[in-house]
């Protein structure tokens, strides 16, 4: 099996997909197997439910999650490159840790922008057994989000709460008395709606896939508006991140946000400065065509994170 170069080492999803292990964990998932160009069993990615049926037989085959939906039109996430950024955080934490990765309910993470899916809280336990906290400003996802959780028994390890003013997005969300380890977040990337559909139809015609006679789904993986865009789009929304940030800077250890535009970059980085942040990263991450990065940043210094982790 040829491995995927971009992959993190740890990723479960390195080479072709298992589709005989696969339809054994889920036979629905058999009903929507096709045969590639090149002769090998795939999926429709244009079909919404294929890929749901597809995430959902991955899931349960190479993560022991048993149930796992998500309502019509809700983002339905690429589950490698999703895993990917839970094995960079694991790296970054253990970089104040000697390099031993630290595992265990003890750590504690904040999933900002926690989805329908649930996905991050899901594969960061069952990859490090983590606890979560995943927030949302959307009550339906985060209804969907507690289905999936009480569904696995994963109520003692993965909670949920709503972001109540939508103007804001740590301000007002986390107690007095919590810490993180870790916050998460993949932040909207269009700045508005028609952006999004306009980056979606760009992104139809690169692949080849525009058919005058196949109907295809506007926006791929689906996606509600506070999934696929805010105002000012993605460079607005981490730097409104990192502006919050301050207010728990004794409260979590890193915080981090993944970055699809290199281009966001300096004004992210100007941000930074201004907030006084004692140590930044840029992490460049890959997985197939699509290229994108990770930013964390802290206000502790290497003795403070360690001292932190050897407190708990």
């Amino acid at each position: 099996m040829n491995q995927k170069p971009t992959l993190h080492p740890r990723n479960r999803h390195q080479g072709r997909y298992d589709f005989p292990s696969l339809i054994k964990a889920h036979p629905e998932l058999g009903k929507f197997t096709i045969t590639n160009p090149y002769g090998k069993p795939s999926i429709d990615f244009a079909n919404p439910e294929a890929v749901r049926v597809f995430n959902r037989a991955l899931l349960k085959a190479q993560y022991g999650i048993q149930h796992w939906d998500i309502p019509a039109d809700y983002l339905c996430p690429p589950i490698p490159g999703r895993a990917d950024y839970i094995h960079v955080l694991a790296d970054l934490l253990a970089e104040d840790c000697g390099g031993e990765i630290p595992r265990g309910v003890q750590v504690r993470a904040l999933d900002i922008g926690v989805g329908a899916n649930c996905i991050y809280p899901l594969l960061g336990h069952s990859d490090y057994r983590w606890r979560f906290v995943g927030s949302d400003i959307d009550a339906v996802a985060l209804a969907s989000a507690r289905t999936i959780v009480q569904a696995n028994g994963l109520g003692k390890v993965i909670s949920l709460r709503q972001q109540a003013n939508r103007k804001h997005i740590l301000t007002g969300l986390l107690q007095d008395d919590e810490r993180f380890e870790v916050t998460l977040c993949n932040p909207p990337f269009h700045a508005s709606r028609d952006e999004a559909t306009r980056g979606s139809q760009r992104k139809w015609k690169n692949l080849g896939k525009q058919d005058p006679k196949r109907k295809l789904p506007v926006l791929n993986f689906g996606g509600q508006n506070n999934e696929l865009w805010c105002e000012g789009g993605e460079i607005r929304f981490v730097t409104q991140l990192v502006e919050e940030s301050v207010q728990y800077a004794g409260q979590v250890l890193w915080f981090t946000s993944l970055v699809s535009k290199a281009s966001n970059l300096p004004g992210i980085e100007a941000a930074l400065r201004k907030a006084g942040v004692k140590a930044q990263q840029v992490v460049a991450m890959g997985q197939g065509q699509k290229q994108s990065r990770m930013v964390a940043w802290s206000f502790q210094d290497a003795a403070a994170r360690q001292a932190w982790h050897r407190s708990r």
